[in-house]
């Protein structure tokens, strides 16, 4: 039997013995051989590739194109995370016949491309979900508690008594408002982790239904107008497409309550940053907790950074041990299905 060639590109996130030891595991029918490379990511930053300017429709990757079609050279299947998969590329890669992208949306890959020279790409949809969920929770308990406003405080020595004060100390989530955005695996989580607190739930999302046990639960599907009007904390989760890209701007803030904190641990382009800046100056909302940007990492000078009502993290949200694991799962099961002529699982 011939072995099956598989190219695995890790990086320090999820690292390339990762991507084989579970593809050994899953595809113990098939003799596979397996050659490995290590990117820098997230050392080094991805091209980012929201403003435009690539030679490619592709965005969020690392790697040149050339070496890394050089590297994968006659192999049948690419095991991957960040790295470029371009038109161009695949024209040098003859016998590539599998993509196994280790991301929700492979925005690394050019799907059109792949479709057209008949080469499947498969992804991990909901790898991070979990993480990301919880990670929401916790940003809006940092802000709604003052856990943030506090730990600043003490840092600089400052013992911030009066935060148990009524017109400054914070709310519970069991008497507020909650707006989610954006329905998919990482918002449905969201809401159920929301509804464990007792808190009010709106969602918007045009394009699915409600669950039915959220529903009987209480949450209430609704649209983006009235989620930002009665929400006390608006939290975005859904993909940037045109009609979401800078959803959030000038007129949409100015409808939200003026003391509303605002969420952002899904995708920089959501946000027209510049309007969410003067919002947050001017008091139009009260605060933000933002995990992702248009530019990353961020200009040392950014404006942002200097305000005191907000809390920022790097893109950290889906970063997690079981987030690399389980979307190696992922990918490995559905290389096992191609090699064994199976249907696949997570297919683009």
């Amino acid at each position: 039997m011939t072995a099956r060639e598989i190219a695995i590109i890790g990086d320090h996130f999820i690292l390339p013995e990762v991507f084989e030891a579970e593809l050994r595991r899953a595809c113990t029918g098939t003799e596979i051989r397996c050659r490995v490379s290590q990117n820098d990511w997230p050392n080094s930053p991805v091209v980012h590739g929201y403003h435009g300017g690539e030679d490619a429709p592709i965005k969020e990757y690392l790697g040149d194109f050339d070496e890394v079609a050089a590297f994968i050279g006659d192999a049948e299947v690419l095991v991957m995370h960040q790295s470029p998969v371009t038109a161009g590329m695949l024209d040098q890669l003859p016998n590539l016949r599998l993509i196994a992208c280790s991301r929700g949306g492979p925005v690394n890959v050019d799907i059109e491309a792949a479709r057209s020279r008949d080469v499947i790409v498969v992804r991990a949809p909901g790898r991070n979900a979990s993480a990301v969920a919880e990670f929401t929770i916790g940003a809006i308990l940092t802000e709604t508690r003052k856990i943030r406003v506090g730990h600043e405080a003490l840092r600089a020595g400052n013992w911030r008594g009066d935060l148990y004060r009524a017109d400054t100390t914070g709310r519970e989530l069991n008497e507020m408002t909650v707006g989610v955005v954006g329905y998919g695996k990482i918002g449905t989580r969201v809401t159920k982790l929301l509804r464990a607190f007792g808190t009010r739930v709106l969602v918007c999302d045009p394009y699915v239904q409600l669950d039915p046990e959220d529903a009987q639960a209480g949450v209430e599907q609704v649209s983006l107008a009235k989620l930002l009007r009665d929400s006390d904390v608006v939290s975005l989760h859904p993909r940037v497409t045109e009609e979401t890209t800078q959803m959030i701007n000038k007129e949409t803030l100015a409808q939200m309550k003026p003391e509303a904190l605002l969420i952002n641990t899904a995708r920089g382009p959501l946000c027209n940053y510049d309007d969410l800046y003067e919002a947050l100056r001017d008091g139009v909302i009260g605060s933000a907790m933002l995990e992702t940007f248009a530019i990353e990492p961020t200009p040392p000078d950014w404006p942002l950074l200097q305000l005191d009502n907000v809390t920022l993290t790097p893109h950290i949200a889906g970063a997690s041990v079981r987030t690399t694991t389980f979307a190696a799962e992922q990918l490995a099961e559905d290389v096992r299905r191609y090699f064994d002529g199976e249907p696949l699982l997570n297919k683009c």
